[in-house]
């Protein structure tokens, strides 16, 4: 057991290669025992910012120049030491956001593949040769670092998406200050560990942790960010356009799905309910490639339903570190009480309540934020429960009668993450991946997981032009710069 990584005692923020902790601490709960500190955090301020701001511009030109090789070298150690305490940041994760040991032991490993993911990439050609009609001139591209980037990072996924920022950012020579959820602070300062303790250079890697509504201000007006990476709310991905504007700074937003999952006559129905069940209601809903919206044609939606039903009954809703836990709770009870009044606005509207629909508050479950399972029919595309986000566990269910009726429903909303099909018709299929307006098309499969090596990312007002994971990423982290030579 690493002391530093013990429950219920105070994490501190890494600043200039150093840890520090505050005159001010926050409390960071657990969502299934709200009693329980998880731990505690240090409340930054405004010199906080600047010293991480100054740590990470200081150390930008050292990174930059440091060579490739060397660079991934640092991010291979701390992918190690990650899985070396995979059993204690799961722990750390399960306890603050409320997912089971099972998802939070899964994210601590894919965390560490973003790291080893991006070191490997250290051979990898970042240039080339390009033709000139003038005689005697070489010219060639290279690709170059951006400078200090600023990551705002959420609580759904408190670890992995940190590493899906930090690692290309790192390893394209970036230095990073990044400001983790307030709900879920914790496992950043886990994160910043394993470069603090495999020996890191000071000020790659800086963090500050508190409120947005006294940090973000601050952070977006130094002049020497270069760029800012954000995934959360599209609410907030457009204020930061918005705050932004104007401004030589670049800007790379995922933000809200509302993704759907269409289920024709032909698809093999048992796999469906099977693997939109998991979609849905894994994670607690809370994920941003959720199923929350499932299309059914009309000849089959009796027998998707009853098996669907049926099979999320089963789920086992309890703590996350609970034996069988197949479902942990809201991150806190105001995520709860918006999820609940989403599904009090569905019922007024019209839905029908197949499944859920309430508070669960039984045994184990009282003191936390527990959701059950729900499952909403009759759902027309004119309902809020069509069109806005709920990030809860919460399915909504609507019938066509075609596969073009279920292709526009699909593509009804303001947002383009991800959607699924499942058919077992080749034709049907590739009229669906073109058709669909997602960034993430999924057939027979479910529209959350991808690995790291996938460019990762939405469309609308799911995301911004810029991709995340593989190579994809590393444009929003570079810059080209052409060159022209000509010998003496």
């Amino acid at each position: 057991m690493n002391a530093r990584l013990q429950r219920g005692g105070n994490f501190e923020n890494l600043i200039g290669g150093e840890l520090r902790g505050g005159g001010e601490w926050l409390e960071d709960r657990n969502p299934a025992h709200p009693s329980e500190i998880v731990a505690r955090v240090p409340a930054s301020d405004e010199h906080d910012v600047a010293d991480a701001l100054d740590a990470a511009a200081a150390a930008y030109p050292v990174w930059r120049d440091t060579p490739p090789a060397a660079r991934a070298g640092v991010l291979g150690a701390a992918a190690e030491w990650l899985r070396e305490h995979t059993t204690e940041i799961a722990g750390l994760v399960s306890a603050e956001m409320g997912k089971t040991l099972a998802e939070a032991t899964g994210e601590v490993a894919r965390s560490a593949d973003f790291f080893s993911y991006y070191a490997s990439l250290h051979r990898l050609d970042r240039g080339e040769r390009l033709a000139d009609g003038r005689p005697g001139v070489e010219a060639e591209v290279r690709h170059e670092p951006l400078g200090v980037v600023l990551a705002i990072t959420p609580w759904n996924d408190p670890l992995l998406t940190p590493a899906r920022k930090l690692a290309p950012a790192l390893a394209a020579g970036n230095t990073v200050v990044i400001k983790p959820a307030s709900e879920t602070p914790i496992s950043v300062l886990a994160l910043a560990l394993a470069f603090e303790q495999t020996g890191a250079p000071g000020g790659i890697l800086n963090t500050v942790t508190g409120p947005a509504s006294r940090l973000v201000a601050p952070l977006l007006a130094d002049e020497r960010l270069a760029a800012v990476t954000f995934t959360g709310s599209t609410e907030v991905g457009l204020e930061l356009q918005r705050a932004l504007a104007g401004r030589n700074v670049r800007l790379q937003t995922e933000m809200g799905g509302k993704n759907a999952s269409i289920v024709l006559s032909d698809g093999d129905l048992d796999l469906a309910a099977e693997t939109v069940c998991a979609a849905a209601f894994g994670q607690a809903g809370q994920r941003c490639t959720a199923t929350s919206r499932l299309i059914v044609e009309r000849s089959v939606a009796a027998d998707l339903l009853e098996r669907l039903v049926r099979r999320a009954r089963l789920l086992v809703v309890a703590p996350g570190d609970a034996a069988g836990s197949a479902m942990g709770p809201l991150v806190s009870e105001r995520q709860m009480r918006s999820v609940l009044a989403d599904i009090e606005g569905a019922l007024a509207d019209g839905a029908q309540l197949a499944l859920g629909g309430s508070r669960l508050t039984e045994g184990e479950l009282a003191e936390g934020w527990f959701v059950a399972p729900t499952i909403l029919t009759g759902v027309t595309r004119d309902m809020r429960i069509w069109r806005e986000e709920v990030f809860g566990p919460v399915l909504a269910v609507s019938v066509v009668d075609s596969l073009e009726e279920a292709i526009s429903a699909a593509n009804d909303s303001r947002y383009g993450l991800a959607a699924a099909l499942f058919s077992s018709s080749l034709q049907t299929s590739r009229r669906f991946i073109e058709a669909v307006e997602v960034g993430q098309v999924a057939v027979n499969l479910s529209t959350s997981g991808w690995d790291v090596h996938q460019p990762f990312g939405g469309w609308k007002l799911s995301g911004s032009g810029f991709k995340e994971q593989g190579t994809e990423a590393l444009h929003f982290y570079t810059r080209v710069k052409t060159v022209a030579v000509k010998g003496g």
